[in-house]
């Protein structure tokens, strides 16, 4: 069975190398131009929120979330050229470790 999904939400987590919050700022700023590629939707980006539950992992320095409008909105997105840069830029300097989740509605 093949679903089709109205909206597909994009989340990255990201860990950055030392110095952690120097680094964190540049990866902010730059991931903000994600932002402007075309079909993107509902942007956000941000740091952790300091948590005393259990259950929240806030060990992470920059997470952000977008929508696209279906699967060839994200193949778009992927392919742009300011992705291209900022996974070629300031991904592959600042960052050490990340996590892509990807769903559907």
């Amino acid at each position: 069975m093949i679903l089709t999904y109205l909206m597909i939400t994009h989340v990255v987590i990201f860990w950055t190398d030392k110095p952690h919050e120097e680094n964190k700022m540049k990866l902010l700023d730059a991931a903000e131009k994600l932002a402007s590629i075309p079909g993107v939707q509902n942007f956000r980006i941000g740091g952790p929120v300091r948590s005393l539950r259990g259950a929240v992992d806030d060990s992470f320095s920059v997470a952000i979330s977008l929508d696209l409008a279906n699967p060839e909105a994200v193949k778009n997105y992927l392919e742009h050229p300011i992705h291209s840069e900022f996974i070629n830029g300031a991904f592959k300097e600042y960052c050490k470790r990340y996590v892509v989740y990807d769903f559907g509605e």
